[in-house]
């Protein structure tokens, strides 16, 4: 449904068809990492376009001008406007927003993270789905250099929601930090007393860390439920563990031969055998990054039993070693 929500000094929210925007006929200076006039300028209108259904992914990337401006005109815009484009709906979006003395912040932020990434890990890219778009409305003034420190501020805070819902990157199962074609951009009314810092820490910061931590996870449950109601075999399919690879690797081990479906089963009628699991990858999560604590002076005693290792084939079993030793004492009691 197409909405209207009018804002001090004659900003206003609009939400019609596949756009979101924030308009103002005095404009707001804006920091921005949109497609459409990113960068460091003065504009009138904020806009975040959904791209409609059945449009294709070569079509947009042809030519992505052409879903622009088809958009902006359904708001009569022809200028004096950026552009964020994002593969959610933005009918789903989550507007938060908190105030203290110095200023009000409004977030609108919309979400979907079926293309989850770990910066700093290799991407090759063969589609693009999801997007996190997040647009920072600071009723204020902070100088330029805090616009930047806000911008940073929203993208932590974004990469935390994504870590509270343990959103896995589909590339190597990291906890992801976003998706791949994700977007911020900061806009100020450049009214009141000027504000310096934005980090984390700052007045400002606070109030953009929160509304953004809070806008970003409501909006990616409103368009992809499910991350909210996963199974634990779920989870580990998300750190490239499916019962399929696990059932391979444990049947390596005479006597514990078994297949997926037959281990989908046991593990589903036993819910201290999947917390076992679940635990065993957090554990794996902190090996794998050589952070496990130091309190065992070898963590091989831990994750292996004597019995286990003399098992013939335990060795061969290609899986981290927390869920390996957990899956192994699983199939072996009920054996």
């Amino acid at each position: 449904m197409d909405q209207q929500r009018d804002f001090p000094g004659d900003i206003k929210f609009i939400v019609k068809d596949n756009v979101l925007a924030f308009t103002s006929p005095e404009g707001f200076d804006i920091i921005s990492s949109a497609i459409f006039n990113g960068g460091a300028r003065h504009i009138k209108n904020v806009l975040n376009i959904g791209v409609p259904p059945g449009y294709s992914d070569v079509a947009l990337h042809m030519d992505p001008m052409a879903l622009i401006t088809m958009s902006a005109a359904k708001l009569d815009l022809k200028k004096d406007y950026l552009a964020m484009v994002t593969a959610a709906n933005v009918h789903n979006f989550s507007l938060v927003s908190k105030k203290n003395e110095e200023c009000t912040v409004y977030i609108a932020a919309t979400a979907g993270c079926s293309h989850g990434e770990s910066s700093g890990e290799t991407i090759k890219v063969e589609e693009i789905l999801g997007t996190i778009n997040i647009i920072v409305l600071i009723d204020g003034a902070p100088v330029q250099s805090c616009l930047a420190a806000a911008m940073i501020t929203a993208t932590e805070a974004k990469s935390a929601a994504l870590h509270d819902l343990d959103v896995r990157s589909r590339y190597t199962g990291d906890l992801a930090t976003g998706s791949i074609t994700d977007s911020v951009t900061v806009a100020t009314t450049g009214k009141g007393i000027p504000i310096v810092l934005g980090g984390p820490a700052s007045t400002l910061g606070q109030l953009v860390g929160a509304c953004t931590r809070q806008a970003v996870t409501e909006a990616l449950l409103k368009q992809e439920p499910e991350w909210i109601n996963r199974s634990v075999l779920d989870r580990l399919r998300e750190r490239k563990l499916p019962v399929e690879k696990l059932a391979s690797e444990v049947s390596k081990i005479k006597g514990l031969e078994i297949t997926a479906e037959e281990l989908t089963e046991l593990l589903k009628k036993d819910p201290s055998a999947l917390a076992s699991l679940l635990a065993a990858a957090r554990m794996d999560d902190d090996y794998k990054k050589s952070l496990l604590p130091t309190d065992f002076a070898s963590w091989s005693q831990i994750t292996a039993c004597a019995e286990c290792k003399k098992m013939q084939g335990y060795e061969a079993v290609e899986l981290p070693p927390f869920i390996k030793d957990a899956l192994v004492k699983i199939l072996k009691a009920t054996r």
